[in-house]
């Protein structure tokens, strides 16, 4: 088996994909952060102590886009051209989603992840004051389009 990440003596090493041809590329990613009714109250009703967790999460998320290849040591330095997250606040808590895009020569998945992770991240900083056992999960990718494997959707 050849591992992409290895060159021949077993070291990591970042693919070099010079050659490819920059293209357009998206992914979307989603997870679930989840809360008490108390911290679902006050999502809705505005009353959280340290102010507006939605609009920081959305920030956050985009922020934490644009600066994946600083976390993930083996990721590119990709432009992120568009960054979208969007939040809804549930019954059992908030659901995270993000679409990331470029023109580039590589994909933008880790971006998307990274994103709706940081994002699920910034809600639990923001309402830890109301509630210690908030917690992140079921973060997946969802969908990805462009590049040399084309579009994929999660099925299930």
């Amino acid at each position: 088996m050849t591992f992409t990440h290895l060159d021949s003596a077993g070291h990591a090493r970042m693919v070099d994909v010079t050659e490819k041809t920059p293209t357009v590329r998206s992914a979307t990613a989603a997870g679930f952060v989840h809360c008490s009714p108390g911290v679902v109250a006050a999502l809705r009703d505005g009353s959280t102590p340290k102010g507006d967790v939605l609009a920081v999460a959305r920030i956050a998320g985009i922020a934490g886009a644009k600066r994946c290849a600083e976390l993930l040591p083996l990721a590119h330095v990709i432009g992120v051209h568009g960054a979208v997250v969007e939040l809804d606040v549930t019954d059992a808590g908030v659901a995270v989603s993000a679409t990331v895009r470029t023109a580039d020569r590589t994909g933008v998945e880790m971006e998307a992840l990274t994103a709706v992770t940081v994002a699920a991240l910034a809600i639990v900083d923001m309402v830890k004051g109301l509630d210690k056992h908030t917690w992140i999960g079921e973060v997946r990718l969802e969908a990805k389009t462009g590049g040399r494997s084309g579009e994929w959707r999660r099925s299930s």
